[in-house]
This record gives C-alpha cells, sequence and structure tokens, in this order.
C-alpha cells in the first residue's frame, strides 16, 4: 500500500510538472500561432500546414518507435533495479535514432521536388522541405531522451527543454519574419521551418547536458548485449511498419484535401485557404485544452507498463475507472465551451467570426479526441502500440476514401464529415480494444449523461447574468468562468449526494 501511494505521488507530481509547464507552453504557442495566422493569412497558413505533414512523416522515419522501446525497456528494466541494463538501452537507442534521421533526411532530400510540383501546385519550391532535414536528428535522439526521463520519473527536464525551445522559437521566427515576410509564401514557410529547425536544435543540447549529468552515476564500459538490441528492434520495428504507413497515409490525407476541394469548384488558393482556416486556425483552438489531460495520459505510459510487469490487473482496471471519470466530466465541459462561446472565442482570437462556425460545428469532437488520447496511451503502456497504430490506418484508410470520392461532390462539408467519421471510428475502435484488455467499467449515466446536463444548465444560468463589459476579451473571460463555476458545483453537489445517499443506506 505504501508503495502505490508512493508511485502515486511520483506520477501525480510529474504530471502536474508537465502540464504546468505544456499549458504555459501551450498557452504561449498558441498566442504566437495565432499572432502568425493573423499576419500572414490563411493561404500561407494552409501551404505550411502541408509542408508540415511532409514533416511529421520525416520525423515518423527518423524516430521509428525507438522512443516508445526505450520508455519501454527503461520503465522495466529500472522497476527490477537493473540500472546499467536500461542506460546501455538507452544509449543503443541513441544509436539508432542516429541512423534513422540520416536514412530520413536523404529521402526528404529525394522526394522534395515531386512534392513541390505535384502536391503543392509549384506554390513553393523545393527549399522549406530540404530545410526539414536539417532537424531530424536533433528530434529524433531528443525523443529517446525524452523517453528515458518519462521512465525513470524526471520528465521535468524533459518540460524544461521544451520550454527552451519554444521561446527560442519564437525569437528566431519572428527574426526571420521580420526580413522575409513581404517577399511571398514560399519565404514565410522558410522562415516558419527554419525557426522550428533552431529551437530543436536548442532543445537538443539542453536534453543532452541533461541525460550526461544524470546517467553519471551508471557510466560504465559494458555495452547492450546482442538480445537487448534485439528487444528494442522487436518492439520498434512493428511500431516503425506501422508508423510508416499511418505516417504516410496521414501525409496523403492532406495533401489530397486542397487537391479535391478544387475539384468541387474552389480555386486552388481558396482550398489551401479552407483547409488552413480548418486545420492552421480552428483544430489548434479545438486541441488547446487537451493538455490538462495530454501531460498526465503520456505518463500513462511508463505507468501501465509497470503494473503490467508486476502484474496488478486489478490497480489496472481501478487506475482506467477513475481516469476515465475524470476525463469525461473534464472533455465534455471543454466540448461546452466550444459549442456555446464559439463567436466570442472567434472574436477574441482572431477578430473575426469566420472560424465561430466551425469551431462550433466541430466542438462535440472534443470529447472523443482528448478521451482517445487517454486511451491510446494506456493500449502503448500495456504493449498494444502496434494495435494502436492498425486503429491509427483503418481511420486514415476511411478517411481517405471520403476525401478523394465525397469532397469532390460536397466540398467542404465532405471534408468535415471526413473529420466527425475519422474522430469517432478511431474512438470506437481504440475503446474496444482497451475493453478487450482491461475489464474497467463505464457509467454512462455518471460519465456522459449527467456533464451533458450539467453543461446546459449552466450555460441557460450564465444567459441569464447580464453582462455590460466593453472589452470583448474580459467578457469571453467572464462567461467562461462563470460557465465552468456552476458547471464545477453542479458536479460536486451531484458527487456529494451521492456519497451520502451510499453512507445512508
Amino acid at each position: 500500500m505504501v508503495i502505490h501511494l508512493r508511485k502515486a505521488k511520483i506520477f501525480l507530481i510529474n504530471g502536474f510538472i508537465l502540464t504546468i509547464t505544456t499549458l504555459l507552453m501551450r498557452g504561449i504557442g498558441m498566442v504566437f500561432n495565432i499572432y502568425i495566422s493573423n499576419k500572414v493569412g490563411t493561404e500561407a497558413i494552409g501551404t505550411f500546414s502541408l509542408i508540415m505533414s511532409i514533416y511529421t512523416f520525416a520525423i515518423t522515419i527518423a524516430t521509428s518507435g525507438i522512443g516508445i522501446a526505450c520508455t519501454y525497456i527503461v520503465s522495466e528494466q529500472f522497476a527490477k533495479k537493473d540500472y546499467i541494463t536500461g542506460i546501455n538501452a538507452t544509449k543503443t537507442c541513441i544509436w539508432f535514432s542516429i541512423l534513422l534521421s540520416i536514412a530520413s533526411a536523404f529521402i526528404i532530400f529525394l522526394i522534395a521536388p515531386i512534392v513541390s510540383v505535384h502536391f503543392l501546385k509549384a506554390t513553393v519550391s523545393s527549399t522549406p522541405i530540404y530545410i526539414i532535414g536539417l532537424g531530424l536528428p536533433f528530434i529524433a535522439i531528443s525523443s529517446v531522451i525524452n523517453g528515458y526521463f518519462t521512465s525513470v520519473g524526471k520528465s521535468y527536464k524533459g518540460a524544461i527543454s521544451q520550454s527552451v525551445e519554444m521561446f527560442v522559437k519564437i525569437i528566431a521566427t519572428l527574426i526571420l519574419l521580420h526580413f522575409n515576410i513581404s517577399k511571398g509564401i514560399e519565404y514565410i514557410c522558410i522562415s516558419l521551418i527554419l525557426g522550428d529547425v533552431i529551437s530543436e536544435a536548442f532543445s537538443f543540447s539542453l536534453n543532452l547536458l541533461f541525460y550526461f549529468i544524470d546517467i553519471r552515476k551508471y557510466i560504465n564500459k559494458r555495452s547492450t548485449s546482442f538480445e537487448m538490441k534485439r528487444k528494442i528492434l522487436s518492439i520498434s520495428f512493428p511500431i516503425a511498419i506501422t508508423s510508416y504507413i499511418k505516417s504516410g497515409l496521414s501525409s496523403l490525407k492532406q495533401f489530397l484535401i486542397p487537391i479535391r476541394l478544387e475539384m468541387s469548384g474552389l480555386a486552388y488558393s481558396m482550398a489551401v485557404s479552407q483547409y488552413g482556416l480548418i486545420n492552421g486556425m480552428v483544430l489548434p483552438v479545438l486541441l488547446f485544452a487537451n493538455v490538462f489531460f495530454a501531460s498526465f495520459s503520456s505518463l500513462l505510459v511508463p505507468e501501465f507498463s509497470r503494473l503490467l510487469a508486476s502484474k496488478y490487473y486489478k490497480r489496472m482496471k481501478d487506475v482506467c475507472n477513475k481516469i476515465f471519470k475524470a476525463a469525461s466530466i473534464f472533455c465534455i465541459c471543454v466540448s461546452g465551451i466550444f459549442f456555446f462561446f464559439a463567436n466570442e472565442l472567434s472574436l477574441t482570437i482572431y477578430q473575426s467570426l469566420e472560424a465561430a462556425p466551425m469551431i462550433k460545428l466541430l466542438a462535440p469532437l472534443v470529447f472523443f479526441m482528448y478521451v482517445d488520447n487517454i486511451i491510446d496511451n494506456i493500449l502503448k503502456g500495456i504493449n498494444e502500440q502496434t494495435n494502436v497504430m492498425f486503429c491509427n490506418i483503418l481511420d486514415l484508410g476511411v478517411t481517405i476514401a471520403i476525401i478523394y470520392f465525397v469532397v469532390p461532390y460536397l466540398g467542404i462539408s465532405g471534408y468535415i464529415l471526413s473529420i466527425f467519421v475519422s474522430e469517432l471510428l478511431n474512438f470506437t475502435v481504440s475503446i474496444l480494444q482497451l475493453k478487450s484488455k482491461i475489464k474497467y467499467y463505464i457509467n454512462p449515466f455518471k460519465f456522459i449523461i449527467f456533464p451533458l446536463i450539467a453543461c446546459f444548465i449552466s450555460y441557460i444560468i450564465t444567459c441569464i447574468i447580464p453582462f455590460n463589459i466593453s472589452s470583448i476579451l474580459i467578457e469571453t473571460v467572464f462567461k467562461i468562468s462563470i460557465f465552468v463555476l456552476i458547471y464545477v458545483v453542479i458536479v460536486q453537489l451531484k458527487i456529494r449526494f451521492l456519497h451520502n445517499l451510499r453512507e445512508r443506506f
């Protein structure tokens, strides 16, 4: 019992540190992205988002699941108090990541002209895509080191490097844009990508310094055994293969969207603008609040790895029940905020109502997006990474089919349909996969129906209260704060009522 409490305390402390840091960084990042979006326009943001889909594909090849393998093996070895083996496994993962990042950069060099001409319609040259290759070694090695820090309960070190990365990125990007923003979309994209590469280099340097300081007490001359190398590859290889397919399909999906929207009758520049509006402006806003759970959910990978290794199956079930209860109450509240206050949020963030209809339309998906992220991390923790990837591949295959066949006829409505199908399909398959491994229980009334009722009551009461504030920002903050306060009070009263009822009977 004492061990469980201690581990829970460490888990909560690490999660709290990660959440506060990530919230701060995500908040700063969101403000910065809003500033950039308002400054460069939706077409430039759309083009940049398309290039970033190639960046994501390159990162997938460069990392190839090695970071996850590092997290899993180090968690396992440190649980057995075999620290030397864990450190040696980390070193081997770093060497693998270096080789893979070089291979990924070479692939990017080969495909850059094809992407520029055939997928970006020559709106930009190959140069922005070439720059992507510069940052891949930094990202790949950092992913392994962050996996190590997560495993040993020192996530705060990764959080520090991420903070430095964010500030360097902002400064570098602002300086580069100052000289290049008037030169057109290509130079805007070069500035944004180069700013990201520079920040990754700084983050990598700090990560490496922290890593060397941390492993000093474990340093020895023993190399990793062939058996350990085989284990690393056995974990990472299935993840890598499915990740390549997933990332490749994801990149294909992103490039197909403006091309198929163009076939619906829109000009290519307008299609890219619509794509930029949804992917570069609306979705980042909807995903912002996920920071509250993303940090804790990332810690579920090593946590469930330890529980599985120790065969604490009942505790795994109990943890799942508690997580889903908290997640449901939180996520439904956030969905309500986006749905009821879409106009206010759009005016506050982008100084226009352009994004409001899309924010309101996609708000119900927030619940499924956030909870699905938690489920995926639990599945990774119980060594079901391959199933997670297969689920994502299935989702991408169905979504691409909708984009290819439906979007040319329905236009932007077809694209919205593909987003709904994607999120709902992914969530359904993931939750069924987890249910087959861990026999948790979800009470529909407690977890879903009651929070929805609480949301509607909170909004009705908020509407009754008069607000006569000249500043749209202050008024929006007040409205949302009162909405959340009423929601929390209703939920707490219900929890106390049920608790008293149980004690009485």
